[in-house]
């Protein structure tokens, strides 16, 4: 997932910046982006893992260009890696003005979740990913 245009496959969220989400300066909190980077990276952990997972790391964030309010916010996650109870999930932020059709990369960073079974204990990632 590198390059000026986003990726082929189908973002794993699409948001709308809102101004609830904004700094003093009216610019998109890192905070809420991440929380949204998260939660993409969590939609593709649970699906991999087929039930609970927990992020347990994020590695290399890089805040690459501001997020305005009313942006489109789309978040694409890619499966890097999986371990016996872990996965590694890459994921980038575009975002797209909404009076605008060109789409610029945002952020990125790697997520790493652990599977978790009923009492919240490390499990195995099953097989057939």
């Amino acid at each position: 997932m590198t390059g000026t245009q986003p990726p082929d496959n189908n973002p794993a969220i699409r948001t709308i910046a809102m101004p609830a989400d904004t700094n003093p300066s009216g610019d998109i909190f890192g905070g809420w982006l991440m929380a949204q980077m998260d939660l993409a990276a969590g939609n593709t952990a649970g699906r991999v893992a087929r039930g609970r997972c927990a992020t347990i790391a994020v590695d290399g964030i890089l805040f690459l260009k501001p997020v305005y309010v009313g942006d489109e916010v789309s978040l694409f996650a890619e499966l890097e890696s999986v371990g016996r109870t872990s996965m590694k999930i890459k994921v980038e932020a575009w975002r797209r003005s909404r009076d605008g059709d060109e789409s610029e990369k945002v952020t990125e960073a790697t997520f790493t979740f652990v599977a978790l079974d009923q009492a919240g204990r490390p499990r195995p990632v099953p097989a057939g990913h």
